[in-house]
């Protein structure tokens, strides 16, 4: 494994970085996130035009960059420092790639380029509140979570030859509410030949209706989305391997979304960071007490950790997707998620606390990076559910589990050392004592 970035991975990142501090700032953020599309129409298309990212994962044959997981979740990292609400995670990560795996190929050359393009963006909408199980981030997704043929979930009819009409309701849309296109993850057959299937839904399909849900997380749009007999068209094969994809889809949502909180929490530490230098309490900054010093070398610790992980689990799974290696790469998302979790609760919990009293207001980003914690977990989760499923996979806990099983949870939870650098002395003005975190380390 090389951990070094290449030149285009660099550019991409700065890039990213220049246009999101320009346009992303906390306000901006807040009045974004308050449109009735729930994001900033201009920047997203400033981010296909300019930067082509709604395509970064998309082949050259469709319109794509033709870019791995890596770049992909590099691109949002940078997003998750500045907790940009876009349509990105939901078109690009979920529905994009469960086209490409399992549409047709008309499917694929008609909604492809355009998804590449900016022009249309999607959702994936699951059953109830099940997306985490849907994906297999929490447990096996080959159970009845569509429906089972009972009431509750959504219901696939067939209609006529190749047209099937949905009955049923979906929540937790993330941005279901003004995506172009559902990916709706339905019950069909009955309980003669029951089995799940994929359906795609256009906009202005009759008998959808879509609401926006009030959601913790306001960066992070979900929608309920209410089907009454639409009609739906079949995503590929009837035959394919939904669960399969929805896992697969699933793996690489887990390593997107942790370098997403990665990227929250390395902005958290730093802003928290920048105010104990500035603070002042009996006289010093109230970052020259030690106390303060070790709580937040052990915030940064995790962070760095957390990075590791995710980077890792960047770096298989494009290595598998590529061909050429990978080994362990089904199981680095879900651990490094829950590592990426844990690291942002730390982050935004210590970040609350060190602001004091402005920390607790909601006028403050802090409670913006609190937030998206939360509601992470409460999406994808809860970490320990994530952490029991990666190792249920990897049979750790199976007698006789293997040295694989073994490789794969140390590498995605590494625990070296981390050396702390000198940009975050906290102490403005050294006296007695450890004069910065390092040495306070």
């Amino acid at each position: 494994m090389d951990a070094a970035f290449s030149a285009e991975q660099g550019e991409i990142r700065r890039t990213l970085r220049e246009v999101i501090t320009k346009r992303c700032g906390p306000d901006e953020v807040k009045a974004a996130a308050r449109t009735p599309a729930g994001h900033d129409a201009g920047l997203w298309t400033a981010l296909a035009d300019q930067l082509g990212l709604p395509g970064l994962a998309i082949p050259e044959a469709y319109g794509g960059v033709g870019c791995t997981t890596a770049e992909l979740a590099l691109g949002c990292e940078e997003l998750g420092r500045a907790l940009a609400p876009t349509p990105l995670f939901a078109t690009a990560v979920l529905a994009a790639p469960l086209v490409l795996a399992l549409g047709t190929e008309g499917q694929r050359a008609e909604l492809l380029p355009r998804i590449a393009a900016g022009e249309l963006t999607a959702a994936l909408a699951v059953p109830g509140t099940g997306l985490a199980t849907a994906l297999g981030l929490v447990g096996d997704n080959r159970g009845d979570w569509a429906g089972g043929g009972r009431a509750g979930g959504v219901q696939a009819r067939r209609a006529a030859e190749g047209a099937w009409r949905l009955y049923g309701q979906a929540e937790q849309v993330i941005d279901g509410h003004s995506a172009g296109l559902l990916v709706v993850a339905a019950h069909a057959g009955g309980f003669a030949r029951s089995r799940t299937l994929l359906f795609l839904v256009r906009e202005d399909a009759r008998g959808m209706t879509r609401a926006r849900q009030a959601a913790l997380d306001e960066t992070r749009t979900q929608a309920r989305v209410e089907l009454r007999d639409v009609e739906a068209e079949v995503l590929g094969d009837e035959d394919a391997d939904v669960p399969a994809a929805l896992a697969a889809v699933g793996d690489v949502a887990a390593t997107v979304v942790a370098a997403e909180a990665v990227g929250a929490a390395d902005r958290a530490l730093e802003s928290t960071v920048a105010y104990v230098r500035q603070r002042e309490q009996f006289g010093r900054a109230i970052g020259s007490f030690q106390a303060v010093k070790h709580r937040l070398a052990d915030v940064y610790v995790q962070v760095q950790a957390a990075r590791s992980a995710a980077y890792y689990a960047a770096w298989a799974a494009g290595a598998e997707a590529a061909g050429f290696g990978g080994q362990g790469a089904e199981r680095a998302g879900g651990l490094a998620l829950a590592q990426a979790l844990d690291a942002l609760r730390t982050a935004a919990s210590e970040g609350v606390q060190l602001h004091g009293g402005i920390g607790f207001t909601w006028e403050h980003e802090a409670h913006l990076y609190f937030k998206r914690a939360s509601s992470d977990e409460l999406l994808f989760g809860p970490v320990h559910r994530l952490r029991a499923r990666a190792a249920e996979r990897a049979d750790l806990f199976a007698e006789g589990g293997g040295a694989d099983a073994v490789a794969v949870a140390v590498a995605s939870d590494p625990v070296s050392p981390v050396p702390v650098p000198s940009d975050l002395d906290l102490d403005p003005d050294p006296g007695p004592g450890p004069a910065s975190l390092g040495k306070a380390v």
